[in-house]
């Protein structure tokens, strides 16, 4: 079962990076939301893990003992990245997988990013 996100605003292409110009109200709430979700250490750790996972998704199961944190403690830091838009959630069984929004790394990289 696959759960379908909301659509951010496509940040590559709706706005200009945060230190060349203004950017709209809607690119500015996206961008403020998943760098919310990045200002905790072990939601760093496991974005960091699922990109460097192989097809840069991973099973909640394989990410608890790493972070060593309890799968209940995984599960809520899972969910505020993907509300955030940075994963998405696929339930395989009684699993859920995580896997990188394709091109949101190159994108919040790209909105920092001076004089692009």
């Amino acid at each position: 079962m696959t759960i379908e996100l909301p659509l951010l605003p496509d940040l590559a292409s709706c706005c200009s990076p945060a230190t060349g110009g203004r950017i709209d109200d809607a690119a500015a709430e996206a961008l403020a939301r998943m760098f919310k979700a990045l200002a905790d250490p072990n939601r760093v750790k496991l974005l960091s893990m699922i990109a460097a996972a192989d097809g840069q998704e991973a099973c909640v199961c394989d990410l608890t003992a790493p972070v060593g944190l309890a799968q209940p403690t995984i599960s809520h830091h899972m969910k505020v990245l993907a509300d955030a838009g940075l994963v998405a959630r696929e339930q395989r069984g009684k699993w859920a997988y995580y896997s990188l929004v394709p091109g949101i790394l190159e994108s919040l990289a790209d909105a920092l990013a001076p004089g692009r």
